[in-house]
């Protein structure tokens, strides 16, 4: 609000973290809402926000239908879905069982490196569909490791997000990877 009173035009997105249920997203929607009003109002200027959903957890994909009545975005959390998919911390699957997995054979690829298209990107094109059943324009998009690696990127092209969110250092290749 400040930044507008000084002329700067302004696009807040509000993301409501860690998400399980749409009464949840409602709940902390009706919040902000009542405080955007509180601060725009003492501030003297309006502006437009959207509010939306970090999906990192697999019952929030399941029930992306009831989660786009209160969200104008979705987030997929990549990094923590995977976590909660897989049910391992990548802190502890990192150091001590994950390389063992993938050099024999267990897993195909690091699934904090590369996406799980066929468990984690399933939760992903099931959530992108049921959001969309409700709210037809309802944008999507990752953030975390996957945000800047190719194939990854590429998955998330034909399951129809419209962004990715990156590290700096992988902005170059998830730009080459996205044109």
């Amino acid at each position: 609000c400040e930044l507008v009173k000084e002329g700067v035009v302004v696009h807040p997105e509000i993301m409501v973290a860690v998400t399980n249920s749409a009464s949840e997203v409602k709940l902390m929607k009706e919040l902000i809402d009542a405080v955007a009003v509180e601060v725009m109002g003492k501030i003297g200027v309006t502006l437009d926000y959207k509010v939306g959903s970090m999906i990192e957890l697999p019952r929030a994909a399941i029930t992306a239908d009831k989660l786009a009545e209160y969200s104008e975005f979705f987030s997929f959390g990549t990094n923590d879905l995977t976590q909660t998919t897989f049910g391992i911390s990548r802190d502890d699957a990192e150091g001590k069982f994950l390389l063992y997995y993938v050099e024999n054979g267990l897993l195909p690829e690091d699934p904090f490196q590369v996406l799980d298209e066929e468990g984690v990107g399933y939760l992903i094109r099931l959530a992108v569909e049921k959001g969309r059943q409700t709210r037809s324009d309802i944008e999507v998009g990752i953030c975390g490791e996957h945000g800047g690696e190719p194939s990854s990127i590429r998955f998330c092209h034909y399951a129809g997000l419209n962004y990715v969110s990156c590290s700096p250092f992988r902005v170059p290749v998830a730009r080459l990877a996205a044109a």
